[in-house]
């Protein structure tokens, strides 16, 4: 398995993958946003590949505004990280995730930050077994006026 920095090339792979993560959204408005992602300064994705397939992604960007639990700013942030079914369990993730926070020790940041659903108990498996501490949990409320 590789993981490498995805280019405009790989932007239809990249949205492939994480349609499949956000199933809320449609591929095309996905590739769209990584059309733009891939090219920004301040951002990154990594694609994990087998061969010609690519089995997993990883989004990730700079944060300049406050998150939980840091002390600096910027802070190298996960925005999403996604792996086959086939290829989960093989430390995929875990590759994926070192080339994002490798991309921002690059960068200058020296904090890395992440979230993930109160109800999504493998996401939060997953960031506890790769060295993420919990800084907070919160429940976000809205009303229509």
């Amino acid at each position: 398995m590789t993981i490498r920095k995805a280019t405009d090339e790989d932007v239809g792979m990249l949205a492939a993958l994480a349609v499949k993560l956000w199933p809320g959204h449609e591929t095309a408005e996905l590739a769209g946003e990584f059309a733009e992602l891939v090219n920004r300064g301040e951002a990154a994705c990594f694609l994990a590949r087998e061969g010609e397939r690519a089995v997993g992604f990883a989004q990730c960007q700079l944060r300049h505004d406050y998150v939980e639990g840091t002390k600096t700013s910027p802070v190298g942030y996960l925005e999403g990280v996604y792996v086959e079914a086939a290829f989960r369990r093989t430390g995929c993730a875990r590759q994926l995730l070192a080339a994002c926070e490798a991309w921002a020790r690059e960068l200058g940041c020296g904090e890395f930050a992440s979230d993930c659903e109160l109800d999504n108990a493998e996401s939060l498996r997953f960031h506890l077994g790769v060295g993420f501490e919990e800084a907070n949990r919160v429940i976000c409320f809205r009303k229509d006026l």
